[in-house]
């Protein structure tokens, strides 16, 4: 949904986490490791991490689909399994339990703790995530400590996977109901055009672009190309601290 309201006249910014906030991708690819160097060197996949993502992201999607009320952790290692099994590898239980496990390992991207802590000063901040609480817990802990959040809302709690409709729907009730801010107020800030910006515009939330991926190609992100019509996010940032400052120039003025 576009909007000529300044960015400051919002009260309440609702993050995607891991892909906004925590290197998704690095931390996915990192802790798939173990699994990819059991390829033969000459394997497509030893050394191409964009399409080792992309791999890996199909898996996830078909998991999340086929049991949506399932613990992120227990995706991630579904998924891990099912990827082994495509290219014809062994994954052993532990294997996948530990991978399913990894999010709190997953790093934030240098810039995020700054700008959430002076984005703080501005708004409520709230958390909706497609992992679960404890997954969650981990990060908040080792990755965003000293960052305050006004509430965190993950797909655990709502039983659904985002792109569904019904975890933005969630959000926009429960932000009312727990925060007292209407639906008009939200500022909706996201990296992925498919899991939150689509579903953002279907919704008519106010949404700003969070586009990672300076030094190399994102795979969670996506081709605004590829989304014509289907998402109409008012701003466009390359990263959280260039939001940071925005905000913070129009609040002096």
């Amino acid at each position: 949904m576009l909007t000529d309201r300044p960015i400051n006249s919002f009260r309440c910014l609702t993050f995607d986490c891991y892909g906004t906030l925590v290197d998704w991708e690095s931390g996915i690819y990192h802790a798939l490791q173990p699994l990819i160097q059991q390829l033969p060197t000459s394997h497509p996949l030893r050394e191409d991490r964009l399409a080792t993502l992309r791999a890996f992201v199909k898996h996830e999607g078909i998991v999340q689909t086929a049991r949506p009320k399932d613990l992120y952790s227990s995706v991630l290692a579904a998924a891990y399994g099912g990827l082994a099994e495509e290219l014809g590898l062994q994954a052993s239980e532990e294997a996948k339990t530990a991978f399913g496990a990894s999010v709190g390992d997953w790093p934030a991207f240098p810039d995020t703790v700054e700008a959430l802590k002076r984005l703080k000063k501005h708004y409520k901040l709230v958390i909706l995530s497609n992992v679960d609480i404890n997954s969650f817990s981990g990060t908040l802990s080792r990755q965003l400590t000293g960052v305050e959040f006004d509430a965190i809302y993950t797909a655990q709690d709502i039983g659904s996977y985002k792109p569904s409709l019904n975890n933005f729907h969630y959000l926009i009730e429960h932000v009312e109901k727990d925060l007292g801010v209407e639906k008009k107020d939200i500022l909706h800030t996201a990296q992925s055009l498919h899991h939150d910006h689509v579903p953002a515009h279907q919704v008519d939330l106010v949404s700003a672009w969070i586009e990672r991926g300076d030094e190399v190609e994102s795979v969670m992100g996506g081709d605004p190309k590829d989304f014509e019509g289907r998402v109409s996010y008012t701003w466009h940032f390359r990263d959280m601290v260039s939001m940071a400052d925005i905000v913070d120039a129009a609040a002096s003025q």
